[in-house]
């Protein structure tokens, strides 16, 4: 089927997107919005309060200031026909998560959807990513783990109540995965992808009873805004860089959380891992290019 041309497909739904200020969130919540739906776009970076975190990453991408905020993509949700709402929220703080879910009750009663997206990988980022695990520093453990997986699971611990009540909704993760392949390099990094689609599976188990789905949805090689600085480009320009020839935009993730959102038989995949390229063959959809990106898949170990 093709959901693709259905603007107001997610009409009156209520979503929360996690990490939303750039990337990966930044292109789920606008394609939310362009489905009709309200976005509560959450994350640490504002205008007027950037997040602090992240020294290491900006200087080795040379950068003053991390790109994005939550009230930049709110603004873009609402200009794509939705609802978007910036609430700034540190996902590592319990107090904080469940101040935003309380929210969401109070303002709409309700809540359709969960994105968990908020990652604290790139705190720690050094520059290297393909090393021996006894080589990387242990500060990726915490980045990935205790600001990474955790978050996922304070999301989802605050949200579960509203969804058992209403007996309805779907919470997705963002992750990485690669029909179980090892991501060699980067220990740490493979444990939190696992950590990510072990948890959303066994959400999923608890949350069955109550009529309610969780998934993780993978991703191949997007074009966020860090990726394109990196390469020293943009997005109206990257077609010129040949190495990003298999990269795809956050939008195509954010067009296959939009189909699964508006799959009235969601709960079937509930508990599985699913690729973004699959999800565009089964639903319809394209990236903003028009193209069907083929999964991003690990070579094989000589």
């Amino acid at each position: 089927m093709n959901n693709e041309h259905q603007p107001g497909r997610l009409k009156g739904r209520v979503a929360v997107v996690t990490g939303a200020s750039r990337g990966a969130g930044r292109g789920i919540a606008i394609e939310l919005g362009a489905a009709g739906a309200t976005v509560y776009v959450t994350g640490r970076s504002t205008r007027e309060q950037p997040a602090q975190s992240y020294g290491q990453i900006m200087s080795l991408s040379g950068l003053d200031t991390m790109p994005g905020t939550i009230d930049a993509t709110a603004e873009a949700v609402s200009r794509e026909g939705g609802v978007g709402i910036a609430v700034r929220c540190d996902h590592t703080r319990e107090d904080e998560v469940q101040a935003l879910f309380e929210q969401v009750q109070r303002d709409h009663g309700r809540l359709d959807l969960l994105v968990n997206n908020a990652w604290g990988g790139h705190e720690s980022f050094d520059g290297k990513f393909e090393m021996p695990f006894w080589e990387h520093l242990l500060s990726h453990w915490d980045a990935m783990m205790d600001r990474g997986v955790r978050n996922h699971l304070l999301a989802s611990r605050a949200a579960a109540p509203m969804l058992v009540r209403q007996g309805h909704g779907l919470i997705v993760a963002t992750t990485f995965w690669d029909r179980d392949r090892y991501l060699r390099g980067n220990l740490y990094y493979d444990l939190a992808k696992a950590a990510i689609n072990r948890l959303a599976f066994g959400v999923a188990q608890e949350l069955r009873p109550h009529g309610v789905a969780s998934l993780a949805v993978s991703p191949g090689w997007m074009r966020t805004e860090l990726v394109l600085t990196g390469h020293q480009t943009d997005e109206a320009h990257w077609q010129e860089r040949p190495a990003l020839a298999r990269t795809e935009s956050p939008r195509y993730l954010g067009r296959a959380v939009a189909a699964l959102a508006a799959d009235a038989n969601v709960m079937q995949k509930s508990g599985s891992v699913l690729r973004v390229a699959d999800l565009a063959r089964e639903y319809g959809f394209t990236d903003v290019d028009g193209r069907v990106v083929e999964a991003f898949e690990i070579e094989d170990s000589p």
